[in-house]
């Protein structure tokens, strides 16, 4: 991905399957995107929280606290209501993402995902980014 000198495009990936963890990590990471991993629904809601991140992927269902809760938590607070939230998961019926865009998803990205789609979704969001977070 294009664009070092741009201050680091911090995503916050809420997966509790540790194979997709890695490989979503190590698929965007490339020194200007940096993807921090929480493992639980609850563990993803104290990160959201305690800084700032460019995007949120999320699965639907997580430990302690599903996908969906956290996106409604999420999107009704001020401080992350802003931060662009896709869902990341196989659950595909129409009902599915029905609840994802009523708790305030952003999009909806199926599994089994491209790699290309996340990428392409990263360098869209960046390149729609404010530039005053140049240093």
């Amino acid at each position: 991905m294009a664009g070092n000198s741009q201050a680091p495009f911090h995503i916050l990936l809420v997966e509790d399957e540790p194979v997709i963890r890695e490989l979503v990590r190590s698929m965007l990471s490339d020194g200007t995107v940096e993807v921090v991993c929480a493992a639980t629904g609850l563990e993803g809601l104290k990160l959201a929280k305690s800084r700032p991140f460019q995007l949120i992927l999320m699965d639907v269902v997580l430990p302690q606290l599903d996908g969906i809760s956290v996106c409604r938590i999420l999107k009704s607070d001020a401080a992350t209501a802003g931060v662009p939230l896709y869902m990341l998961t196989a659950k595909a019926k129409r009902s599915d993402m029905e609840s994802a865009t009523q708790a305030g998803a952003d999009g909806y990205i199926h599994k089994p995902f491209r790699g290309a789609e996340l990428m392409s979704l990263v360098e869209r969001l960046r390149d729609a980014a404010p530039k005053s977070e140049l240093p």
